[in-house]
Protein backbone atom coordinates (compact mmCIF):
# COMPACT_ATOMS: atom_id res chain seq x y z
CA UNK A 1 0.00 0.00 0.00
CA UNK A 2 1.32 3.13 -0.97
CA UNK A 3 2.60 5.42 2.21
CA UNK A 4 -0.61 7.86 1.82
CA UNK A 5 -2.72 5.02 2.75
CA UNK A 6 -0.72 3.12 5.54
CA UNK A 7 -2.61 0.72 7.49
CA UNK A 8 -3.86 2.50 10.52
CA UNK A 9 -5.88 1.32 13.58
CA UNK A 10 -8.79 0.17 12.30
CA UNK A 11 -10.30 -1.13 16.17
CA UNK A 12 -20.71 22.95 -4.76
CA UNK A 13 -19.83 25.44 -5.29
CA UNK A 14 -22.83 24.29 -7.18
CA UNK A 15 -23.23 24.53 -11.17
CA UNK A 16 -26.03 26.79 -12.39
CA UNK A 17 -28.38 24.26 -13.76
CA UNK A 18 -29.95 25.73 -17.48
CA UNK A 19 -32.93 24.86 -16.88
CA UNK A 20 -35.38 25.86 -14.42
CA UNK A 21 -36.95 23.78 -11.64
CA UNK A 22 -39.94 22.29 -11.94
CA UNK A 23 -43.36 22.99 -8.96
CA UNK A 24 -42.61 21.00 -6.58
CA UNK A 25 -45.19 18.90 -4.07
CA UNK A 26 -45.42 15.73 -2.74
CA UNK A 27 -45.40 12.88 -6.07
CA UNK A 28 -48.58 11.04 -7.21
CA UNK A 29 -48.69 7.93 -5.14
CA UNK A 30 -46.34 9.33 -2.06
CA UNK A 31 -48.17 8.73 1.37
CA UNK A 32 -50.26 12.29 2.24
CA UNK A 33 -50.16 11.97 5.70
CA UNK A 34 -48.50 14.23 8.35
CA UNK A 35 -44.62 14.02 8.65
CA UNK A 36 -43.76 12.16 11.30
CA UNK A 37 -41.37 14.24 14.11
CA UNK A 38 -39.24 11.38 15.18
CA UNK A 39 -36.36 12.89 14.99
CA UNK A 40 -34.72 15.73 15.72
CA UNK A 41 -32.45 18.43 13.33
CA UNK A 42 -29.31 16.83 14.93
CA UNK A 43 -30.37 13.21 13.93
CA UNK A 44 -31.65 14.50 10.47
CA UNK A 45 -28.34 15.22 9.87
CA UNK A 46 -26.76 12.27 10.16
CA UNK A 47 -29.47 10.41 7.99
CA UNK A 48 -28.66 10.39 4.23
CA UNK A 49 -30.93 8.97 2.14
CA UNK A 50 -30.29 8.44 -1.41
CA UNK A 51 -30.81 6.00 -4.76
CA UNK A 52 -28.34 3.48 -6.11
CA UNK A 53 -27.15 5.62 -8.93
CA UNK A 54 -28.70 8.93 -10.52
CA UNK A 55 -27.85 8.27 -14.18
CA UNK A 56 -31.09 6.39 -15.39
CA UNK A 57 -32.42 7.05 -19.03
CA UNK A 58 -35.79 5.85 -17.55
CA UNK A 59 -35.93 8.69 -15.22
CA UNK A 60 -35.58 11.49 -18.47
CA UNK A 61 -38.96 13.20 -18.14
CA UNK A 62 -40.14 11.93 -15.04
CA UNK A 63 -37.57 13.07 -12.21
CA UNK A 64 -35.08 14.80 -15.14
CA UNK A 65 -36.58 17.77 -17.36
CA UNK A 66 -36.67 16.03 -20.84
CA UNK A 67 -34.21 18.50 -22.27
CA UNK A 68 -31.64 18.76 -19.17
CA UNK A 69 -28.53 17.48 -20.72
CA UNK A 70 -27.04 14.31 -18.40
CA UNK A 71 -23.98 16.25 -17.21
CA UNK A 72 -26.41 18.46 -15.37
CA UNK A 73 -28.18 15.84 -13.83
CA UNK A 74 -26.29 15.30 -10.49
CA UNK A 75 -26.95 18.78 -10.07
CA UNK A 76 -30.52 18.87 -10.26
CA UNK A 77 -30.57 15.27 -8.23
CA UNK A 78 -28.92 17.24 -5.38
CA UNK A 79 -31.50 20.00 -5.30
CA UNK A 80 -33.92 17.23 -4.14
CA UNK A 81 -31.72 14.15 -2.29
CA UNK A 82 -29.24 14.31 -0.05
CA UNK A 83 -26.70 11.61 -1.05
CA UNK A 84 -26.16 9.21 -3.92
CA UNK A 85 -24.43 5.43 -4.45
CA UNK A 86 -22.17 5.96 -6.96
CA UNK A 87 -22.52 2.34 -9.51
CA UNK A 88 -20.30 3.42 -12.05
CA UNK A 89 -17.31 3.22 -9.91
CA UNK A 90 -18.23 -0.84 -9.88
CA UNK A 91 -17.12 -0.78 -13.11
CA UNK A 92 -13.83 1.67 -13.24
CA UNK A 93 -11.85 3.70 -11.41
CA UNK A 94 -13.33 7.51 -11.63
CA UNK A 95 -11.66 9.88 -13.95
CA UNK A 96 -10.11 12.92 -12.57
CA UNK A 97 -12.38 15.10 -14.26
CA UNK A 98 -15.43 13.17 -13.34
CA UNK A 99 -14.77 13.12 -9.26
CA UNK A 100 -14.27 17.17 -10.02
CA UNK A 101 -17.04 17.45 -11.56
CA UNK A 102 -19.07 15.29 -8.64
CA UNK A 103 -17.55 17.78 -5.87
CA UNK A 104 -18.49 20.59 -8.04
CA UNK A 105 -21.88 19.98 -9.26
CA UNK A 106 -23.06 19.19 -5.52
CA UNK A 107 -23.63 21.23 -2.08
CA UNK A 108 -21.85 20.96 0.96
CA UNK A 109 -23.45 18.29 2.83
CA UNK A 110 -23.88 16.22 0.04
CA UNK A 111 -22.74 12.65 0.45
CA UNK A 112 -21.77 9.91 -2.02
CA UNK A 113 -21.35 6.12 -1.49
CA UNK A 114 -18.73 4.41 -3.78
CA UNK A 115 -18.87 0.78 -4.83
CA UNK A 116 -15.26 -0.24 -5.09
CA UNK A 117 -14.58 -1.72 -8.49
CA UNK A 118 -15.15 -5.24 -9.72
CA UNK A 119 -11.78 -5.91 -11.10
CA UNK A 120 -10.95 -5.78 -7.34
CA UNK A 121 -14.00 -7.34 -5.41
CA UNK A 122 -15.05 -10.16 -8.31
CA UNK A 123 -12.04 -10.56 -10.92
CA UNK A 124 -9.57 -10.75 -8.68
CA UNK A 125 -11.41 -11.89 -5.72
CA UNK A 126 -9.67 -9.67 -3.07
CA UNK A 127 -6.30 -11.16 -4.28
CA UNK A 128 -2.80 -9.59 -5.19
CA UNK A 129 -4.96 -6.09 -5.88
CA UNK A 130 -3.13 -3.68 -3.75
CA UNK A 131 -2.27 -1.37 -7.10
CA UNK A 132 -5.92 -1.37 -7.73
CA UNK A 133 -6.96 -0.74 -4.75
CA UNK A 134 -4.32 2.01 -4.28
CA UNK A 135 -5.53 3.60 -7.64
CA UNK A 136 -8.99 3.65 -6.16
CA UNK A 137 -8.34 5.42 -3.47
CA UNK A 138 -6.36 7.64 -5.30
CA UNK A 139 -9.02 8.40 -7.01
CA UNK A 140 -11.24 9.47 -4.46
CA UNK A 141 -9.35 11.85 -2.70
CA UNK A 142 -10.37 14.62 -3.66
CA UNK A 143 -14.11 13.36 -2.85
CA UNK A 144 -13.23 12.99 0.67
CA UNK A 145 -15.30 15.59 2.27
CA UNK A 146 -18.36 14.64 0.81
CA UNK A 147 -17.32 10.68 0.70
CA UNK A 148 -19.65 8.86 2.90
CA UNK A 149 -18.73 5.34 2.36
CA UNK A 150 -16.71 2.53 0.18
CA UNK A 151 -19.11 -0.02 -0.62
CA UNK A 152 -17.19 -3.77 -1.10
CA UNK A 153 -19.96 -5.72 -2.89
CA UNK A 154 -19.04 -9.47 -2.39
CA UNK A 155 -19.83 -11.61 -5.15
CA UNK A 156 -22.51 -14.61 -4.55
CA UNK A 157 -19.81 -17.55 -5.44
CA UNK A 158 -17.53 -15.94 -2.60
CA UNK A 159 -17.58 -18.23 0.38
CA UNK A 160 -15.54 -18.32 3.40
CA UNK A 161 -14.39 -22.38 2.83
CA UNK A 162 -12.34 -20.52 -0.08
CA UNK A 163 -12.20 -17.15 0.67
CA UNK A 164 -12.18 -16.41 3.83
CA UNK A 165 -8.31 -15.88 3.93
CA UNK A 166 -8.33 -14.05 1.16
CA UNK A 167 -11.04 -11.58 3.32
CA UNK A 168 -9.31 -11.18 6.51
CA UNK A 169 -5.78 -10.26 4.56
CA UNK A 170 -7.35 -7.92 2.23
CA UNK A 171 -9.13 -6.48 4.91
CA UNK A 172 -6.06 -5.57 6.83
CA UNK A 173 -4.97 -3.57 4.05
CA UNK A 174 -7.59 -0.62 4.32
CA UNK A 175 -6.84 2.32 5.76
CA UNK A 176 -8.39 3.61 8.62
CA UNK A 177 -8.89 7.05 6.80
CA UNK A 178 -11.91 5.72 4.76
CA UNK A 179 -15.02 4.34 5.58
CA UNK A 180 -15.79 0.89 3.97
CA UNK A 181 -18.99 -1.20 4.16
CA UNK A 182 -19.16 -4.85 3.62
CA UNK A 183 -21.87 -6.22 1.99
CA UNK A 184 -22.08 -10.46 1.95
CA UNK A 185 -24.12 -12.33 -0.90
CA UNK A 186 -23.98 -15.01 0.81
CA UNK A 187 -25.34 -17.04 3.47
CA UNK A 188 -22.26 -18.56 4.81
CA UNK A 189 -20.91 -15.77 6.03
CA UNK A 190 -23.25 -15.04 8.95
CA UNK A 191 -20.42 -16.49 11.35
CA UNK A 192 -19.64 -15.40 15.02
CA UNK A 193 -15.96 -15.19 13.80
CA UNK A 194 -16.92 -12.89 10.72
CA UNK A 195 -18.67 -10.54 12.90
CA UNK A 196 -15.92 -10.12 15.32
CA UNK A 197 -13.57 -9.85 13.11
CA UNK A 198 -15.50 -6.94 11.17
CA UNK A 199 -15.45 -5.38 14.81
CA UNK A 200 -12.23 -5.12 15.63
CA UNK A 201 -11.51 -3.89 12.19
CA UNK A 202 -14.43 -0.99 12.60
CA UNK A 203 -16.00 -2.52 9.42
CA UNK A 204 -19.86 -2.09 8.49
CA UNK A 205 -21.70 -5.53 7.57
CA UNK A 206 -23.81 -3.73 5.01
CA UNK A 207 -27.72 -4.32 5.75
CA UNK A 208 -29.32 -5.40 2.24
CA UNK A 209 -33.01 -6.32 1.74
CA UNK A 210 -33.54 -8.38 -1.46
CA UNK A 211 -36.37 -9.82 0.00
CA UNK A 212 -39.47 -10.80 -2.40
CA UNK A 213 -42.46 -8.65 -2.56
CA UNK A 214 -44.19 -11.63 -0.62
CA UNK A 215 -41.75 -11.92 1.90
CA UNK A 216 -41.22 -8.19 2.20
CA UNK A 217 -41.82 -8.54 6.02
CA UNK A 218 -38.48 -10.21 6.63
CA UNK A 219 -36.25 -8.02 5.08
CA UNK A 220 -35.71 -5.63 7.89
CA UNK A 221 -35.88 -8.36 10.33
CA UNK A 222 -32.68 -10.90 9.66
CA UNK A 223 -30.33 -11.36 12.29
CA UNK A 224 -28.09 -9.02 10.58
CA UNK A 225 -25.26 -7.35 12.54
CA UNK A 226 -23.99 -3.73 13.68
CA UNK A 227 -20.03 -4.01 13.54
CA UNK A 228 -19.10 0.14 13.73
CA UNK A 229 -20.68 3.63 14.61
CA UNK A 230 -22.37 3.75 11.30
CA UNK A 231 -25.21 1.66 9.58
CA UNK A 232 -24.98 1.12 5.17
CA UNK A 233 -28.33 0.11 4.11
CA UNK A 234 -29.25 -0.85 0.71
CA UNK A 235 -32.67 -1.73 -0.41
CA UNK A 236 -32.41 -3.56 -3.41
CA UNK A 237 -35.62 -6.00 -3.97
CA UNK A 238 -35.85 -9.26 -5.43
CA UNK A 239 -32.48 -9.11 -7.69
CA UNK A 240 -33.76 -12.60 -9.08
CA UNK A 241 -36.55 -11.02 -11.17
CA UNK A 242 -34.63 -7.72 -12.72
CA UNK A 243 -33.49 -8.83 -15.74
CA UNK A 244 -34.33 -11.07 -18.97
CA UNK A 245 -33.06 -14.31 -19.65
CA UNK A 246 -31.01 -12.87 -22.08
CA UNK A 247 -29.50 -9.53 -19.86
CA UNK A 248 -32.29 -6.84 -20.60
CA UNK A 249 -34.51 -5.43 -18.20
CA UNK A 250 -37.89 -6.20 -17.51
CA UNK A 251 -39.40 -3.32 -16.03
CA UNK A 252 -39.65 0.74 -17.14
CA UNK A 253 -38.87 2.34 -13.94
CA UNK A 254 -40.35 5.52 -13.09
CA UNK A 255 -43.51 4.91 -11.06
CA UNK A 256 -44.67 3.03 -7.62
CA UNK A 257 -45.23 -0.45 -9.11
CA UNK A 258 -44.87 -2.54 -6.29
CA UNK A 259 -45.21 -0.64 -3.15
CA UNK A 260 -43.70 -2.21 -0.09
CA UNK A 261 -45.69 -0.25 2.94
CA UNK A 262 -44.63 -2.90 5.37
CA UNK A 263 -41.11 -2.90 4.72
CA UNK A 264 -40.11 0.56 4.79
CA UNK A 265 -42.13 0.70 8.14
CA UNK A 266 -40.30 -1.92 9.78
CA UNK A 267 -37.01 -0.12 8.09
CA UNK A 268 -37.77 2.67 9.74
CA UNK A 269 -38.05 0.83 12.83
CA UNK A 270 -35.09 -0.90 12.79
CA UNK A 271 -33.12 2.48 12.10
CA UNK A 272 -34.59 4.13 15.10
CA UNK A 273 -33.48 1.28 17.45
CA UNK A 274 -29.87 1.73 16.33
CA UNK A 275 -29.81 5.55 15.64
CA UNK A 276 -28.02 5.75 19.25
CA UNK A 277 -25.25 3.91 18.20
CA UNK A 278 -24.73 5.03 14.93
CA UNK A 279 -22.64 8.23 14.17
CA UNK A 280 -23.94 8.14 10.94
CA UNK A 281 -26.92 6.35 8.47
CA UNK A 282 -26.36 5.72 4.54
CA UNK A 283 -29.67 3.95 2.91
CA UNK A 284 -29.65 3.68 -0.85
CA UNK A 285 -32.86 2.57 -2.90
CA UNK A 286 -32.78 0.58 -5.89
CA UNK A 287 -35.46 1.32 -8.87
CA UNK A 288 -36.07 -2.06 -8.37
CA UNK A 289 -37.27 -2.09 -4.77
CA UNK A 290 -40.61 -0.35 -5.65
CA UNK A 291 -40.29 0.57 -9.34
CA UNK A 292 -39.18 4.29 -8.82
CA UNK A 293 -35.83 4.89 -6.21
CA UNK A 294 -36.38 8.26 -5.57
CA UNK A 295 -40.33 7.54 -4.54
CA UNK A 296 -39.03 5.47 -1.66
CA UNK A 297 -36.51 7.52 -0.66
CA UNK A 298 -39.55 10.33 0.08
CA UNK A 299 -41.87 7.13 1.35
CA UNK A 300 -38.73 6.64 4.20
CA UNK A 301 -37.72 9.90 4.85
CA UNK A 302 -41.60 10.69 5.33
CA UNK A 303 -41.75 7.86 8.14
CA UNK A 304 -38.36 9.20 9.86
CA UNK A 305 -39.87 12.47 9.78
CA UNK A 306 -37.17 13.35 6.58
CA UNK A 307 -39.18 15.74 4.34
CA UNK A 308 -37.58 14.73 0.71
CA UNK A 309 -39.58 16.58 -2.16
CA UNK A 310 -39.29 15.34 -5.65
CA UNK A 311 -39.98 16.68 -9.09
CA UNK A 312 -43.48 16.48 -10.53
CA UNK A 313 -43.73 13.26 -13.01
CA UNK A 314 -43.22 15.23 -16.18
CA UNK A 315 -44.54 12.60 -18.49
CA UNK A 316 -47.31 9.69 -17.52
CA UNK A 317 -45.75 6.25 -17.02
CA UNK A 318 -47.36 3.64 -18.26
CA UNK A 319 -48.91 0.97 -15.60
CA UNK A 320 -46.13 -1.71 -15.52
CA UNK A 321 -47.12 -5.69 -15.00
CA UNK A 322 -47.04 -6.58 -11.26
CA UNK A 323 -43.89 -8.25 -10.72
CA UNK A 324 -44.05 -12.20 -10.29
CA UNK A 325 -44.54 -12.86 -6.47
CA UNK A 326 -43.82 -17.20 -7.38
Amino acid sequence: MHDKYAQGSRTCEKGICAYPLPQIHLCPGADSGILNPLLDTTTHRKIKIGTCAWSYDDWRGIFYPTHLVQNQWLEFYSRYLPAVEVDSTFYHSPAVRSVAHWVQQTPEDFRFCCKMPKQITHELRLRDCEEPLNAFLEALEPLRPKLGSILIQLPPGFVPQRDEKALKHFFTMLPSTFRFAVEFRHADWHLPRIVHFLEDHNLCWAWTDTSKLNEQNRGAFEPLPQTTNFLYIRLLGDIAHKYHAGGGKLFRYGSLMWPRDSSIENWTLKIQKHLDASEHVYLNCSNHFEGYAALTAQRIGRLLGIPIDIPVAAVPVEPQKQLNLL
